[in-house]
């Protein structure tokens, strides 16, 4: 795979949470920039990609994938995203190839025991002569690690800064504040499913009378919030200032994650981001039927090992009935530490091998 002629396919179909797009438009990125592959993404709505991909220059092949599904030739390697099923004539076209691709699953985020032992488990197609093998992305060396660019920690340490990135981009950071004129405001990025608690958070924010600006992207953060306030935005509540801001390239959401003193994150991608930007974060989980998500949340808690009074405040933020009186004003005072002990959980990951370059050894090894 290392050849820069290989040519990889990247299946991928949206859902309506962008996530699965996301991490397969940073691993196309990844693949084709850093190990010099031939990309193509296959996309069944490309739209997305318009705002999420800010960098034109990347050589990765957007094609759409749409029914007849219509190709000119099978790749060395095949990326089956999130279990997407691939289009069964392009199936039948590598079970024609003299020698067939390396078929590769990617799964979603390990965060149980159970994923090492099925991290690079081969299945073979019930039809044709080919092997699947799943890849797990995780936390251990056991799994497929996490994606993570070369460069992160460099254009982390470029990061213009909070103020610079504000300014230019017309958010107002000043809260409304009377008994904290000299403080600077908490700044709190809201990213989460509509499910999220926020009528609950809000009355927490504005009842502990700390200054505080929360930034929140469009789409269902955004109506989540609408929900619970009246008029137009921007939004302020005593100490408290929401204010809605515009959809964000991966680069522009990972300088927010940056700049913020607390982020709420969801699902996978921004919740990687987050801990790569090595400052506190409160995670939704993507709910799951027969609460399936507890048990995973749980996982990675076990794991991850936080400060107590955030454990306590994920799993209030990830449950039906919340209740963020005490939680918040107990998390809040301890933001500085959790702030350190992400700094030591960021090290600690950045020793994994990162998971494009893991792929890529990976496939190798199958050839």
């Amino acid at each position: 795979m290392e050849t820069r002629s290989k040519s990889t396919d990247i299946f991928c179909k949206v859902i309506d949470n962008l996530g699965d797009i996301g991490v397969c438009w940073r691993l196309a990125r990844q693949l084709a920039t850093e190990h010099g592959l031939d990309v193509r993404l296959w996309v069944d709505d490309p739209a997305p990609l318009v705002a999420m991909a800010s960098d034109n220059a990347v050589d990765v092949r957007v094609c759409e994938w749409s029914a007849p599904f219509m190709f000119d030739a099978v790749a060395d390697v095949v990326i089956e995203a999130f279990g997407c099923a691939l289009p069964e004539n392009y199936a039948r076209a590598m079970a024609a190839r003299t020698v067939a691709p390396v078929w590769v699953n990617l799964e979603y985020l390990g965060l149980e025991d159970w994923v090492e032992g099925c991290h690079g488990m081969a299945s073979p197609h019930p039809k044709l002569s080919l092997v699947k093998h799943f890849f797990f992305p995780g936390f251990t060396a056991r799994t497929g690690g996490l994606l993570r660019e070369r460069d992160l920690l460099v254009r982390q340490a470029g990061f213009r800064g909070r103020d610079e990135l504000l300014a230019e981009s017309g958010w107002r950071l000043a809260a409304p504040t009377t008994a904290h004129e000299s403080n600077d405001p908490l700044l709190v990025s809201l990213f989460c499913y509509d499910p999220a608690p926020f009528a609950p958070l809000l009355a927490a924010w504005v009842e502990d009378d700390a200054p505080l600006v929360c930034l929140v992207p469009p789409g269902k953060p955004l109506a989540v919030v609408r929900a619970c306030l009246k008029g137009n935005a921007p939004w302020t509540m005593g100490n408290v200032r929401i204010i809605p801001i515009p959809f964000l390239s991966q680069e522009a959401y990972d300088e927010l994650l940056y700049a913020c003193d607390l982020n709420f994150v969801r699902g996978e991608d921004s919740f990687v981001r987050a801990q790569w930007a090595g400052k506190p974060f409160v995670w939704q989980i993507y709910p799951q039927d027969k609460d399936a998500h507890v048990q995973k949340l749980e996982a990675f808690l076990d794991r991850y090992r936080p400060d107590p009074c955030l454990a306590r405040f994920w799993r209030v933020w990830n449950a039906v009935n919340a209740d963020f009186k005490q939680d918040w004003s107990l998390l809040r005072q301890a933001l500085p530490e959790v702030a350190r002990h992400n700094a030591l959980w960021r090290e600690k990951l950045l020793a994994q091998e990162d998971l494009a370059s893991a792929l890529v050894n990976f496939c190798s090894a199958q050839v």
